[in-house]
């Protein structure tokens, strides 16, 4: 039996970390939150040089789909907060993730919303939202989305839950490895 990943993809600061604490609260399977930013902590804390930092965060991330992929397929329920913001991502995940299993959540939330949330944080990049902005929601398809500019996480947690047992018979994730396969990527 696979686990099914409840993926909650948005900008940083959006609000997935604090859907996903509510959703372990609400839904009545167990499950397993593997934030992304936990396997970043998980790295050593010296700083990394600059030139060798992007293969480091690859690795990271690609690291991080393979734990997420090995957990689902070990029968683990898994909600995942990541940011789709550069297309390599979606494309690892889509090879990886048993497509039928993947519960896709758009978590919106506007630009200025996220910006006040990222200064109130103070332990991100000023400005990293703004650059993942555009590109975060580019693929364009979801099983289901929210918005937390205006609603709470728990509300979105208590939509997402409600959803599950209506998943459509074609889930984005297998949509969109269906275009990915047509496209050769």
């Amino acid at each position: 039996m696979h686990g099914r990943i409840i993926f909650l993809n948005g900008t940083s600061s959006s609000g997935k970390s604090s859907i996903a604490r509510e959703l372990l609260e609400v839904l009545e399977e167990p499950y397993f939150h593997m934030p992304v930013d936990s396997f970043h902590r998980m790295r050593t804390s010296r700083e990394i040089d600059a030139d060798r930092l992007p293969d480091v965060l690859h690795r990271t991330w690609r690291g991080y789909h393979r734990a997420v992929a090995g957990m689902a397929a070990a029968g683990n329920n898994v909600v995942v907060d990541h940011v789709l913001s550069e297309e390599w991502r979606l494309a690892d995940c889509l090879e990886l993730f048993e497509p039928r299993e993947v519960v896709l959540v758009g978590v919106r939330c506007s630009l200025e919303e996220t910006e006040r949330r990222e200064r109130e944080r103070g332990d991100r990049p000023a400005g990293l939202a703004a650059r993942q902005y555009t590109r975060v929601h580019a693929h364009g398809v979801y099983d289901v989305e929210c918005d937390t500019t205006t609603t709470s996480p728990a509300d979105c947690a208590r939509a997402i839950a409600a959803f599950l047992p209506h998943r459509p018979s074609l889930t984005a994730f297998e949509r969109l490895r269906a275009v990915a396969e047509v496209s050769g990527r």
